[in-house]
């Protein structure tokens, strides 16, 4: 197993929401400019609020990605009933530039963690041409990151990070 892959295996994104697979491409994420993802690291919400800018790095200018952000740990991580809840999907996001390129067709959701410390996985897929995206989800609700891949062919995550986020209370914002 690649050492990229050790905290996505920790924190359980490998095997409850992604299958194993091999990081070929860099993406990175950050939230107000300032704020990068690193795997397993602890957002407030109120720093979340805003899309974050994800770059992507290691494809070309004929190669198109699709990004995908999730919660699985809906409505809490003790009993996710409703996993996975949809945040955002972003499809033919030229390689070499950032997701503000792409096609937005679910519209970036803010987290709002109720019960619980909730994880936010982003995951990026390569596609196989521009527009191959086809099948986009009806809901937000119970979508299924493994079977939206499978319906628009996408294979294996080239890349993947999550964070935490847990609900702010008015004693955590001070």
């Amino acid at each position: 197993m690649s050492r990229a892959l050790e905290p996505l295996v920790v924190g359980k994104v490998i095997g409850e929401v992604l299958d194993s697979f091999n990081p070929t491409v860099k993406m990175t994420a950050t939230y107000n400019s300032n704020k990068q993802v690193f795997n397993g690291h602890e957002f407030f919400p109120s720093a979340i609020a805003a899309k974050p800018r994800v770059e992507v790095q290691g494809g070309d200018l004929r190669s198109f990605f699709t990004l995908v952000m999730t919660d699985p740990d809906v409505p809490g991580p003790s009993d996710p009933y409703l996993r996975e809840h949809l945040h955002w999907i972003v499809t033919d996001i030229p390689g070499t530039t950032d997701a503000s390129f792409g096609k937005e067709v679910v519209h970036y959701e803010s987290p709002k963690p109720n019960i619980g410390i909730h994880r936010f996985i982003l995951v990026l897929f390569q596609q196989t041409h521009r527009g191959s995206v086809k099948n986009t989800p009806s809901s937000r609700d119970r979508f299924r990151t493994r079977e939206f891949a499978k319906d628009n062919e996408l294979g294996l995550p080239v890349a993947a990070v999550y964070f935490n986020a847990q609900r702010e209370t008015a004693a955590r914002r001070r």
